[in-house]
């Protein structure tokens, strides 16, 4: 099922920690992709549909410089079939040695209309694409081409990046904290719940920040925190 726009448009409004707590309600505990860090902490949420690209180890007799004169190389139509709109995830083997792909790629990404790109391994030109107005997530920069670790094999299967599965179709959210997996057939309501959540989260915030306890308050186990969250939000128009 196709990522709705007013899924969407929640998923744009929350942090990756309240959809991980979201998750965890629901038994899901490892959808949280480790060691990825946003290169430009100052753009909006990236929210999109995984299309995913699967390396192996390189095995350098099948992975000379001379796989990129193939048209037909799975890196690079990965990064021309990645629908608009959609994620492109690279499982990396979190290896950082080697580059998963390069600032002309994920150029090229962008100018396609896709929403972001995630590497669990890292990007060469990082400075470049740090500069641009695209959403990116690795471990940390690496300059070697990625044919001196990587061999690139499958678009568009279930693979893993740090550690969190990741299935096509997968609605990948990142923020400035990192990126988290949410499976496709519950993206809805975790959106949901999570827009709800961040509500009640800002509710706190606020009051704690005022001197308050957190006892009672958080979570409201206390029946005047929740008559006082009602009142708080219909004045706020939440």
């Amino acid at each position: 099922m196709p990522l709705k726009p007013e899924t969407k448009s929640l998923l744009m409004g929350v942090s990756t920690a309240t959809l991980c707590t979201a998750l965890f309600k629901r038994g899901l505990r490892n959808q949280f992709i480790q060691d990825v860090r946003p290169l430009n902490d100052k753009l909006p949420n990236m929210v999109g549909e995984a299309f995913t690209l699967r390396y192996i180890p390189a095995r350098e007799d099948l992975n000379p410089i001379g796989v990129f004169l193939d048209r037909s190389h799975p890196q690079r139509v990965a990064v021309e079939q990645c629908p608009p709109g959609a994620v492109l995830v690279f499982d990396s083997r979190r290896n950082a040695r080697a580059a998963s792909a390069g600032a002309i790629l994920v150029s090229r990404l962008m100018v396609r209309g896709c929403a972001g790109v995630v590497t669990d391994g890292g990007f060469r030109d990082s400075p470049e694409i740090a500069a641009l107005s695209f959403p990116a997530y690795h471990q940390r920069p690496s300059a070697p081409t990625n044919l001196t670790q990587h061999q690139a094999l499958d678009i568009n299967v279930p693979i893993g990046c740090g550690d969190a599965p990741v299935f096509p179709g997968d609605v990948m959210v990142g923020d400035r904290e990192g990126v988290v997996v949410i499976p496709a057939g519950i993206a809805d309501e975790v959106a949901q719940e999570a827009a709800e959540m961040t509500v009640f989260e800002d509710f706190v915030s606020e009051q704690v920040l005022a001197g308050r306890s957190i006892l009672g308050l958080y979570p409201a186990t206390d029946p005047r925190a929740k008559e006082e969250f009602a009142a708080w939000r219909k004045v706020k128009g939440r």
